[in-house]
């Protein structure tokens, strides 16, 4: 029954929800920050990479144990995910951080990705992914679509010195097969944690090559 209205609502936000131009393209450049959860410091810090850049950005708490001060926040999806762009030795070790930056597609795909987003309800928020025929078609075989839940930390709070885009949750992979001629379409009722404030959360969807490459990314309730 929960999670029937909470995809109920997304669906309905999906029909009715405005263009929004105010988030980056598609391909736009995209800046990924790994922290280990026990690295407390390394949220604190303000390196160079991490200044405020052009294009889409997530940070991601990557697992240490769960004594670790930040263990809250941190999700098994971060190392998977380090671990696909970055290789098994890439990944940052006990308090420690890195980063991987993707300068923008020089070849870009045509347009086609959207996400949508009904209001946070009884913990969940549903999202609904579309996925154009044109764009799936152009996509390298073996490549896969995924969804989050984006807590955007301004900078000065939560002790970070700078803005962050902190991933929560994490949907996928998600299959982009579907009928020839019709949208990709995927509902999923997320559930956001409760030490995030459903009001600075925002839905992603991006679009994941087989090497691990993010080659687009979409956004509701920009900004």
């Amino acid at each position: 029954m929960i999670l029937g209205a909470v995809l109920l609502g997304a669906a309905t936000n999906a029909a009715a929800a405005p263009a929004n131009n105010t988030c980056p393209a598609p391909q736009a450049a995209l800046h990924e920050h790994f922290i280990a959860a026990d690295c407390t410091t390394c949220w604190g810090e303000a390196l160079p990479q991490m200044r405020a850049l052009p294009g889409w950005r997530f940070d991601w708490i990557v697992p240490v144990d769960a004594s670790a001060a930040m263990a809250v926040a941190a999700l098994p999806e971060a190392t998977e995910r380090a671990q696909r762009v970055l290789g098994a030795s890439g990944r940052p070790g006990p308090s420690a951080q890195t980063s991987h930056d993707r300068p923008a597609l020089a070849r870009r795909l045509p347009a086609g990705l959207s996400v949508v987003s009904g209001p946070a309800w009884q913990g969940y928020i549903g999202v609904e992914m579309r996925l154009k025929p044109a764009t799936r078609q152009r996509l390298p075989p073996g490549s896969s679509a995924w969804l989050a839940l984006v807590e955007r930390v301004e900078a000065g709070s939560e002790g970070t010195p700078v803005a962050r885009d902190l991933v929560r949750t994490v949907a996928g992979p998600l299959p982009l097969g579907g009928t020839k001629g019709q949208d990709t379409q995927h509902l999923r009722a997320l559930r956001w944690p409760a030490t995030a404030l459903p009001e600075r959360l925002q839905t992603r969807a991006w679009i994941e090559g087989p090497d691990g490459q993010v080659l687009a990314v979409a956004a509701d309730r920009c900004p």
